[in-house]
């Protein structure tokens, strides 16, 4: 369980999201957070995982892919030790296929197939750091419907 107040604030955004299925008030909270931490300049941690959670709930995919850039940014900012002092239970690492999942579909739905397939096998070189939980099992799950779509593009 989280530790960090901002990360479980980004926590009830995803829970309006996915499991109340508030996708606009996820995404005024997620905007008011943004705005909290200072955009960009904030916590790398928190500019990723709010990025990535503000990602889920656009409308239109060129912004879709805006939050995800900002997410992957972020990440490379970002140490194990202070994902570990906010109690999120992934290592940096974990981090990684997810966000290159998000990118891979972003790029499949825009047509560029080529980017599409980069960030889905970064995504795969990276699936080694999830766990065998609900986490690293909905990532995998994704990276192979995913691949299943660009084996069907033309």
């Amino acid at each position: 369980m989280t530790t960090d107040p901002t990360m479980a604030r980004i926590g009830q955004g995803v829970e309006l999201h996915h499991h109340q299925g508030r996708r606009e008030a996820a995404r005024e909270l997620f905007a008011r957070i943004w705005d909290d931490i200072g955009g960009e300049q904030g916590d790398p941690l928190h500019v990723c995982v709010l990025a990535h959670s503000m990602a889920d709930v656009q409308d239109d995919v060129r912004e879709e892919l805006m939050w995800d850039l900002r997410a992957l940014a972020a990440v490379g900012l970002i140490t194990d030790e202070r994902v570990a002092q906010a109690g999120v239970p992934l290592s940096v690492a974990g981090l990684y296929p997810s966000l290159h999942l998000n990118l891979s579909e972003c790029y499949r739905k825009l047509g560029d197939l080529g980017l599409a397939r980069e960030h889905l096998q970064q995504a795969r070189d990276g699936i080694g750091a999830l766990g065998d939980d609900e986490y690293g099992r909905l990532v995998k799950s994704g990276l192979e419907q995913v691949a299943g779509q660009l084996d069907n593009a033309i």
